[in-house]
C-alpha cells in the first residue's frame, strides 16, 4: 500500500513574513540613503542660487559704473 504524500502548494506563513520583513528593511535603507542625497542636492542648489544672485548684483554695479563713466 502506497502512502499518499501531501503536495506542498504555495508558501507558508513564516516564509511570507520573512520575505515581507526583508523587503521592509531594504526599503528603509533605500529611503534613508535617498533622503540623504536629496538633502545634499538641495544644499548644493541653494549655494548655486546664492552665488548667482551675488554675481548678478556685482554685475549690475559694474554696469552702473560703466554707465556713469560714459561707456
Amino acid at each position: 500500500m502506497k502512502k499518499l504524500q501531501k503536495q506542498r502548494i504555495g508558501f507558508t506563513l513564516i516564509e511570507m513574513v520573512l520575505v515581507i520583513a526583508i523587503i521592509v528593511i531594504l526599503a528603509a535603507v533605500l529611503y534613508m540613503s535617498v533622503t540623504k542625497y536629496l538633502d545634499i542636492g538641495h544644499k548644493a542648489a541653494s549655494n548655486v542660487s546664492s552665488k548667482n544672485s551675488s554675481f548678478s548684483s556685482a554685475n549690475s554695479k559694474i554696469n552702473q559704473d560703466f554707465i556713469s563713466l560714459g561707456y
